[in-house]
């Protein structure tokens, strides 16, 4: 890859993780003080869900985000995304959802791309 792919990269992966980090964090935060009231879009419970999405927009960022093993951590928010998109904002106009489909799109491209060369990986 070319040093400028490599800054595409890393401008994507740290804009876009420290963005989902905005919505990852109260998550953590809510699920640390036991405050587990949250949706459950794909049945599994409340709690379950809440540490899935926790998972996928506060823990994957970070790893995303530093270029840990990228290409898995863009696994959990692909999926959260697709689920926030599709199921919880499947029937919302798309302004509702254009955010997610935004995350989904972002992180798919980091999935299939990688972290590249200026990250902890350095593939």
């Amino acid at each position: 890859m070319s040093k400028n792919t490599d800054l595409g990269l890393l401008i994507l992966r740290v804009g876009v993780s420290g963005l989902m980090l905005t919505h990852g964090l109260p998550k953590l935060l809510n699920l640390l003080q036991g405050n587990f009231d949250f949706p459950d879009p794909i049945g599994l419970g409340s709690m379950i869900s809440l540490i899935l999405i926790v998972i996928a927009e506060a823990i994957c960022p970070v790893l995303i985000l530093v270029g840990i093993k990228t290409r898995i951590a863009t696994i959990p928010p692909i999926i959260a995304m697709a689920v926030a998109a599709f199921m919880v904002h499947g029937a919302d106009p798309i302004g509702t959802k254009e955010k997610a489909l935004l995350y989904l799109v972002a992180f798919i491209a980091i999935g299939l791309m990688g972290a590249g060369k200026l990250s902890l990986d350095r593939k």
